[in-house]
Order: structure tokens, then C-alpha cells, then sequence
């Protein structure tokens, strides 16, 4: 497995680490997902995802759902839902235009951290959608190698709650309130019209930008 490109082999020896980042490859890099490392990934309610678009820009999200929301099929396989969201599509057409992704799992609490790169897939009939109720797609990934990291720089944090949004075991979940927003309604895809009026109303942006600010929207 090539682990290390040219750029970070010219880094290593520059600060005189080349040995060190290969004891690490051969102590924390594997090429599939053990039973600690699958017991640390479906603990999570939350990862960071990176995906790389056709125009070579990469892009990070937060991807946030129930305990398990990354789902290990076998050592080589994970799948994971995509929900409601703006409507942009960023993560799942930038894997659809060039597959690789990256996932980041954190613990905040203890902390501990866990890193997964794997080339994946966009489906919108795969059997396991019926694992995340409410899901709109369902991503596939073959992992290519997983890795765990220090933890030194993670600042701790205490965990309040799950977002109220999480789809619940129906796949209903309430209506956000950037959709409630009045300038943004003539623009909303058709199963969402007359929706805000039924969820209290339409905001203005600044009634918006008020709820974001002291958390409640």
C-alpha cells in the first residue's frame, strides 16, 4: 500500500522524520476496520466528511445523525445516510463526480480520534437505507486504509444533546426553519411548498438570523 506521496516523503526529510512516519504506517495504518476500530465508528452520532469535486476543489461537511449514523457492513465496508439538506448536493455530487472520500471521527470527550479514507458510491435503492429511516441516498464506501490519530490537540467538550432534527425511527424529523424563510419560498422544490405556513408561518432573514444566533432555529 503507497501511503506517502513525494511531498510528504521532501517534508520527512526535511525534519529529519521519515522513520518516524514509517513506524506509524506500520503500527496505525490498516486496510480495513478491526472490531475496535468498527466498536469506535458506530459509537459515533457525528463525522466530518471530505469530498473531492470535479474541479479538483475539496470540500468538508459535518455529517450529524443517530448513534451509528456510519454503519460497518464488514472489515472493507461502510455505509451511511444522506439526509435532507440545503438542496446543493455538494458531498454526495462530488462523489458521484470523483469518489474518494475521507471521514474524520472525533470523540470530544475523552478524546480520541479515528481517520477512514475509502472510495464510494451513491445509491438511491440499496437495501441498507432501511437502517436510516428518512434517508434520501445511501453512500457506499470500500475503504482503502483507516488510521488513528493523537489526540493532543483536540480541545475537550461536553456533550449537551442530539440535534432535534435527527430523523426519528419513521424518518420524520421537523421542519427546519431556513425553509420557513420568506425570500427563499418561491424557490423550494415542489414537496416543500405551503410547508412553513403548516410549521408556524414564514420568517423575514433577520427574525432567521436571530434564531440562529441565540440557537433555535
Amino acid at each position: 500500500m503507497t501511503f506517502y506521496g513525494d511531498a510528504q516523503r521532501d517534508l520527512q526529510d526535511a525534519f529529519d522524520t521519515r522513520r518516524l512516519a514509517d513506524a506509524h504506517q506500520l503500527s496505525i495504518v490498516a486496510d480495513g476496520i478491526d472490531d475496535d476500530r468498527k466498536a469506535f465508528i458506530e459509537s459515533r452520532d457525528f463525522f466530518f466528511l471530505s469530498t473531492v469535486g470535479a474541479d479538483g476543489w475539496p470540500s468538508v461537511s459535518y455529517k450529524g445523525g443517530p448513534t451509528g449514523v456510519v454503519h460497518v457492513e464488514d472489515e472493507h465496508t461502510i455505509v451511511f445516510p444522506s439526509y435532507d439538506g440545503n438542496g446543493m448536493f455538494l458531498s454526495m455530487g462530488n462523489i458521484e463526480a470523483s469518489a474518494k472520500i475521507g471521514l474524520l471521527f472525533i470523540d470530544f470527550e475523552t478524546p480520541n480520534r479515528l481517520r477512514v479514507h475509502a472510495t464510494a458510491t451513491v445509491h438511491t435503492d440499496d437495501p441498507a437505507m432501511e437502517r436510516f429511516p428518512g434517508a434520501e441516498l445511501l453512500v457506499r464506501g470500500r475503504i482503502e486504509n483507516t488510521f488513528v490519530n493523537c489526540a493532543r490537540y483536540i480541545h475537550p467538550h461536553e456533550r449537551i444533546r442530539s440535534s432535534e432534527y435527527v430523523p426519528d425511527g419513521d424518518g420524520e424529523q421537523p421542519y427546519p426553519a431556513w425553509k420557513r424563510i420568506d425570500m427563499i419560498q418561491p424557490f423550494l422544490p415542489e414537496s416543500d411548498q405551503g410547508k412553513a405556513d403548516v410549521a408556524g408561518g414564514e420568517l423575514d432573514v433577520e427574525e432567521y438570523a436571530r434564531r440562529v444566533a441565540d440557537g433555535t432555529s
